[in-house]
């Protein structure tokens, strides 16, 4: 990441500072007191309450922070090899803009096609499908892995067990740089998928009858949905490939696509194509095209509510923005919309003192200020608290400097590893609360909204004060502890659309596992620097003599444990949020993006390293008059 001084971050700090002054102790990922503890003056890494910590002295992690294994680059494809390519188009020419592309084509010059939509997932690991090829993912011995839906009743029970430091902002901060960064190619759960692999009274079709790529997930006898509804199906289809494309030849095994590019560039905000932003620009001051609705700016509503929303009146509200999981639940939408806001408000003040820029330039130079706002707190706030501030600066993620540091590297390849995104990062669903506190400006919390009654209905961030109270909420109720138990309002209910019941998270998270053949647990393990399992027992060394008696009442042999289930099962790493293997893929993924491009990150001397950016623009851009800066945790 090569790091940049500019003007413009200086004077949206300025701006920002003189309107809600600053606090060098608070940050909204934090409930309050813990904040000076973790983020020492020498940068030294405070333990994390674990049990039984696992101190990873068997593995590369000789004290909890230690470098993961790198991978050499991959070589420059030949813009004349479709299988190349993945799929993805090479831009004609790269022009010689000051502003990068929405699609992030030519942000590597060198290579302009790397890490634009519609391009492979990269691997730590070659695939590990059922047939070698694209069939999805079976044991050893040639039998089927235990049913998703039983692995996930079995091991991600609901029991509520809070983070005693960090709020409920980590956990949603999280989901906005994973959909910044991906999204699989052809599938969602948020929306109904127009292909139906289950009947319409959620039945196993006959297999003569079962649509191409389709893999439904099977509820057992003994499931309560089962029981209570008697279905025994729930929807998956398949994440679209490169052999989907015909990219490749028909003896290669399959890669999945991406939907979205790779880069931290907010085109969850902006779009990833040309299209999608300028439906998204009101072509006048800089600024992005907004709602005017009591006296606040919204997100310009889609006309296509019913089919991307699960709305309950025509006149409830559902948006549009630059990705279509923005309406997917209301803490989602409301950082969706404070960086819509952020953006039309640094575009407003950059006119102000530059009364000649045009339309064209406001909308940019604002688009590039908000990015860098958004890299450094994925960067310096948010991503510390997941892999460790000593982790991250030990592998240069990030720097303890006020000076500038030029190491940005054309060779390496921004594909999001396949480790990462469908099991690594998917662990952090663990974080999830399932009711969302509201909170007075005394930072009193006075009532809470369930989750699964508002999945893709945003309305609710639009009623009474609920934009504001939930703003605060965001930043005093702590998320759930990094762990195996996930609340019910996403292994039971999600999106359940006024149903009794819903879907399964979980049950989702391992079936796309098996969907995009991912190497096994044991065997990322063992890359990871971990001892290979020979046993069941051998994985003792990381999880508990529960966990590891369930692994061996679930699978054959600890060779077909599914890596989204046995990186979660780990013990923690000190002052982080994973166990060494999650931690191994969460570094290399991190690692590789601080090399990918020229980022506009600023540190000023007399604050050193902590611009705690999100505070001040989450204040600028909703009404929290009063905020309490310093917040007491819970």
């Amino acid at each position: 990441m090569k790091i940049v001084c500019c003007c413009g971050i200086l004077l949206t700090q300025l701006i920002l500072c003189s309107a809600t002054g600053y606090h060098p102790a608070y940050s909204v990922f934090f409930g309050g007191a813990h904040r000076n503890a973790y983020y020492r003056p020498q940068f030294q890494q405070q333990t994390a309450p674990v049990v039984n910590t696992f101190d990873g002295s068997n593995a590369i992690f000789g004290n909890g922070i230690g470098s993961p294994p790198r991978l050499a680059a991959q070589q420059v494809p030949s813009a004349l090899d479709p299988s190349g390519m993945g799929c993805g188009t090479p831009p004609a020419t790269c022009t010689n803009s000051r502003y990068r592309s929405f699609d992030g084509s030519c942000n590597n010059l060198r290579n302009p096609v790397w890490g634009t939509p519609n391009t492979r997932y990269g691997r730590l690991l070659p695939p590990n499908y059922g047939d070698g090829i694209s069939l999805p993912t079976r044991a050893r011995s040639g039998n089927p892995l235990p049913l998703s839906r039983t692995v996930s009743l079995i091991m991600y029970p609901d029991i509520n067990l809070e983070d005693p430091i960090f709020t409920l902002n980590a956990m949603q901060y999280g989901q906005i740089v994973t959909h910044d960064m991906s999204m699989i190619a052809g599938s969602t759960q948020a929306q109904p998928h127009s292909t139906m692999c289950c009947s319409a009274s959620g039945q196993l079709l006959e297999l003569a009858n079962i649509p191409e790529h389709c893999f439904p997930i099977v509820l057992p006898e003994s499931d309560p949905i089962a029981q209570q509804t008697n279905q025994r199906c729930q929807n998956f289809v398949r994440t679209i490939t490169d052999r989907d494309r015909n990219c490749v030849a028909q003896n290669q095994p399959a890669e999945q696509l991406t939907a979205v590019n790779a880069f931290l560039d907010l085109s969850i905000v902006y779009g990833n194509n040309d299209q999608t932003a300028q439906s998204l620009r009101q072509f006048q001051g800089g600024l992005m095209t907004v709602d005017v609705r009591n006296g606040q700016t919204w997100p310009p509503r889609n006309m296509n509510s019913s089919g991307v929303c699960a709305i309950q009146d025509i006149n409830e509200a559902c948006y549009m923005a630059g990705d279509t999981r923005v309406n997917q639940n209301p803490q989602l939408t409301l950082l969706q919309v404070v960086l819509l806001r952020e953006h039309n408000r640094l575009a407003n003040a950059l006119a102000q003192i530059n009364s000649h820029w045009d339309d064209e330039t406001l909308f940019q130079e604002a688009r590039k200020i908000n990015i860098a706002q958004h890299q450094y707190i994925t960067y310096y706030e948010w991503l510390p608290i997941y892999i460790g501030f000593g982790n991250s600066l030990k592998n240069r993620i990030i720097y303890q400097t006020s000076d500038f540091v030029n190491d940005y590297d054309d060779t390496v390849d921004p594909s999001i590893l396949n480790e990462h995104a469908t099991a690594a990062f998917r662990f952090f669903h663990s974080l999830i609360q399932g009711n969302l506190d509201l909170v007075t400006e005394e930072r009193n919390s006075y009532g809470t909204l369930r989750l699964s009654d508002w999945f893709n209905r945003p309305q609710i961030i639009e009623e009474r004060n609920n934009f504001d109270d939930l703003s605060r909420g965001l930043n005093t109720q702590p998320q759930d502890a990094s762990d195996q138990f996930h609340t019910s309002e996403i292994t039971q209910f999600l999106f359940r659309a006024g149903q009794q019941f819903g879907q399964d998270l979980k049950a989702f998270d391992v079936q796309r596992n098996r969907d995009h053949g991912l190497a096994s647990y044991n065997e990322v393990r063992q890359f990871c620097g971990l001892p290979r399992a020979n046993s069941f027992n051998d994985f003792l060394d990381v999880m508990s003599s529960k966990n590891v008696e369930q692994l061996a009442r679930l699978y054959e042999s600890p060779e077909d444990v599914d890596l989204t289930v046995g990186g979660s099962l780990e013990q923690l790493v000190p002052g982080t949020l994973a166990g060494p293997t999650f931690l191994c893929i969460l570094t290399e993924q991190f690692y590789r993006y601080s090399f990918l491009e020229i980022s506009y990150v600023c540190y000023h001397k007399t604050i050193s390293n902590r611009l705690f950016i999100i505070v001040l623009f989450t204040c600028m851009s909703s009404s929290l008059l009063n905020l309490k800066i310093q917040g007491d945790s819970k």
